[in-house]
Formats: C-alpha cells, structure tokens, sequence
C-alpha cells in the first residue's frame, strides 16, 4: 500500500513539475513579459506596486521638506496648519512605503529630488530656493501653487498604479492618497482664491 501511495504521490508531482516547467517555457510572447513575471515572483509585487513606492517615497519627501518651512515662514493660520496636516500624513506613509519595498526585496531607492525631476508634481531645484526664501504672504501663495501641482502629480502617481499595480495594500494607500490629496487641493485653491 505504502508502495502504491508514493508511486501515486511521485506521479502527481512530476506532472505538476513538467506542468510548471511548461507554463514558464510556453507564452513567449515577448521578453517583458516574462521578465515582469520574473520580477513579480522575485519581490512578491508587480513591477508597477514596486515603482510607485520607489516613486512616492521622494515624492513625498519633498512634500514634508515644502511643509517643514511653513511654521517660521507661513503669513497665516491655514497654511501652517494645512503644512502640520500634509507632515502628520506624508511622513507614517513613506515609512510604510519604505516597509513594502524592502519585504518585496526591491531597492528603496536614494539619491535626491535631482535625480526625480521627471516625476509628476515634482519642484525644482529653483522653485524650492524661491518658496525657502520667501515670507508671510508671498510664502503662503507659492507654497499654496507649488503644493496644489505637487498633489496633482501624487494623484497621477496614485492612479497609474489604481490602473496597473496588484498589490492589495499598495492599491488602497493609492486610494487614500488620491482621496486625501484632491481634498487638499481643493482647499489649497480656495485659499489662494480668498488671498
């Protein structure tokens, strides 16, 4: 009985093996393909869950970096508690941004908003020296512009990967941020619109 029973046991597993085997040979239609596949098994996300944390992460950064000047530098109320809420927020998610990659095996990415200037929203390197050098309601208006299009850009982050991410967790932070980050952007442009 023992016998027959493994003899059983050791056919299933070659026709599974043999199956496996197949499917990875089988459906070449193109390196990518594959590749992302590979990927995909590799960091236990798709490549689309694992770019938007590597993109988010200095997305972010320069979000809190933006709102770290508004308590010494903002002319009103709203803008330094609209900078409190955006650190309070931004700041818990890039550490679980950083949490996913590094479980999925992925790089966490580095380098400096130099090397993000392609990324939707993102500032640049002048437009961060004019918001650091300005005050009162000269720092409330820019910091008001240059945030209203550094959400824009989280928001097309979020949604490209609403459209082609699986990850279930990375999806609802995605959610979340467009969510959160349309409401503020509404308000950041009735602020400007009562200035």
């Amino acid at each position: 009985m023992n016998k027959i029973w493994t003899t059983a046991v050791g056919g299933v597993l070659t026709a599974a093996l043999i199956a496996g085997c197949g499917a990875q040979q089988g459906g070449h239609e193109g390196h990518g393909a594959s590749h992302g596949a590979e990927q995909e098994a590799r960091h236990g996300a798709a490549p689309a869950d694992i770019a938007f944390a590597q993109g988010m992460i200095p997305h972010h950064q320069q979000a809190l970096d933006m709102a770290r000047l508004a308590p010494q530098r903002a002319g009103s109320p709203e803008v330094r508690d609209l900078a409190a809420r955006i650190e309070a927020a931004q700041g818990p998610e890039i550490t679980t941004l950083t949490g996913w990659l590094r479980n999925w095996g992925a790089p966490t990415g580095g380098g400096g908003h130099d090397h993000h200037g392609g990324m939707p929203g993102v500032m640049t390197a002048d437009q961060l020296a004019a918001l650091a050098a300005s005050g009162g309601a000269e720092f409330d208006r820019l910091f008001l512009e240059l945030m209203i299009a550094h959400h824009q850009g989280a928001v097309e982050m979020a949604r490209t990967e609403l459209a082609e991410g699986t990850d279930p967790a990375a999806r609802e932070l995605a959610t979340s941020i467009t969510t959160a980050q349309q409401s503020e952007i509404e308000e950041m442009n009735g602020l400007l619109a009562r200035r």
